[in-house]
C-alpha cells in the first residue's frame, strides 16, 4: 500500500479556447507505515510446512527507486491452542522463513512482529477448502457469447459460511484476475464458477484463445478476510467518472505499542487448491 506524497501535474486541455493550463495539486502526504503480507497457504497435498512473510515499509505513490524491504525484525507465528511458536528467520531481503510450520484446519493462530521498537499482533484461522471436481470450457455464460470462459465446478459444503477467493493467471499475462465469492444462497449446492477474459484493445488485452495455459487457485477464506478483500479487487477494477474515489483499506494488523501507528496488509491462513487447464479448439 503506498502512499500520497509527490506534486502531480494536471493538464487541462480546454478545446473551446485552443490552450493548455498547468495547474500544481498538493497530494496528501501520509505516514511511512508497516506493510505485512503474511498469507500461509496451504495447499491441499502438500505438508504446507515451508511459509514466508514479507515486511517493507509504505513509500510515496510517485517513488520507485526507495529500497523499502524491512529487516532485522522478529517474526513469531503461535498456535493458539497448543502455544506451539513457530519463528520466522531473516533472509536479509525483506522475507522471513519458516520450514516447521504445522497447520491445522480450522485452528487460530497469533501472528506477533517486534519493528523498531514496536509490537503489531493479528489472530486469524486456518480456513479449509473444498476440491475442483471439474474443469471445462464454453462460450455460453460469459458477457460476450463468441469468446471463451473457463468454468470450475465445486461441491460447497453444508456448512454455512464457505468464502472463496479465485485466483486466474494466464501464461503470459503481467497480472492475475481475481474473484471473491461467498455461499450465502448457495449452501451445500454444486457451484458452477465462470471467468472470461474481455477484450481491452487500448491496453492489448485478449480473450481466450485456444491453446492458452490458464493456472487456477482456489483459496478458502475467512469472513473478515473476504470483507477485506472484496474492496480491493472491487478496486483494482479502476474508478470511472462516477464511481467512488479508492480508500485506505486496513487489515488486521494492530500496533499493540501505538495503535494510530497500524500496519497495512493482512494476516491470513488458508487451504487452497490448485489447477491448470489449456484451452481446446471447438
Amino acid at each position: 500500500m503506498k502512499t500520497f506524497k509527490k506534486i502531480i501535474l494536471v493538464i487541462i486541455v480546454i478545446a473551446f479556447a485552443s490552450c493548455v493550463d498547468v495547474v500544481d495539486v498538493e497530494v496528501q502526504n501520509g505516514p511511512t507505515r508497516l506493510v505485512v503480507e503474511a498469507s500461509l497457504d496451504w495447499e491441499k497435498g502438500t505438508a504446507g510446512n515451508q511459509q514466508t512473510i514479507r515486511l517493507s515499509e509504505s513509500t510515496p505513490f510517485f517513488n520507485t527507486g526507495t529500497i523499502t524491504e524491512v529487516t532485522g525484525a522478529s517474526v513469531v507465528v503461535t498456535n493458539d491452542t497448543s502455544g506451539d511458536v513457530f519463528v520466522f528467520a531473516d533472509q536479509g531481503n525483506g522475507e522471513y522463513l519458516s520450514t516447521t510450520f504445522e497447520p491445522v484446519l480450522a485452528q487460530s493462530y497469533t501472528l506477533r512482529i517486534e519493528h523498531n521498537g514496536e509490537v503489531y499482533t493479528a489472530t486469524e484461522t486456518m480456513t479449509p477448502v473444498t476440491d475442483i471436481t471439474d474443469i471445462f470450457q464454453n462460450r455460453e455464460e460469459g458477457f460476450n457469447d463468441e469468446e471463451l470462459e473457463v468454468h470450475i465446478v465445486f461441491t460447497d459444503p453444508e456448512e454455512e459460511g464457505n468464502n472463496y477467493l479465485f485466483r486466474f493467471q494466464r501464461e503470459g499475462d503481467l497480472l492475475p484476475g481475481l474473484e471473491v465469492g461467498e455461499d450465502r444462497f448457495l449452501n451445500g449446492n454444486e457451484i458452477d464458477w465462470w471467468y472470461e477474459i474481455e477484450e481491452d484493445e487500448d491496453e492489448h488485452i485478449d480473450p481466450f484463445q485456444p491453446g492458452d495455459i490458464l493456472h487456477i487457485e482456489m483459496y478458502g477464506i475467512s469472513r473478515p478476510y473476504y470483507d477485506y478483500i472484496k474492496i480491493l479487487v472491487e478496486q483494482l477494477g479502476g474508478t470511472g467518472l462516477f464511481e467512488s474515489t479508492p480508500v485506505t483499506v486496513r487489515g488486521n494488523c494492530i500496533n499493540e505499542t501505538h495503535p494510530e501507528n497500524y500496519a497495512y496488509g493482512y494476516f491470513r491462513l488458508t487451504q487452497v487448491v490448485k489447477a491448470s487447464y489449456t484451452f481446446v479448439e471447438e
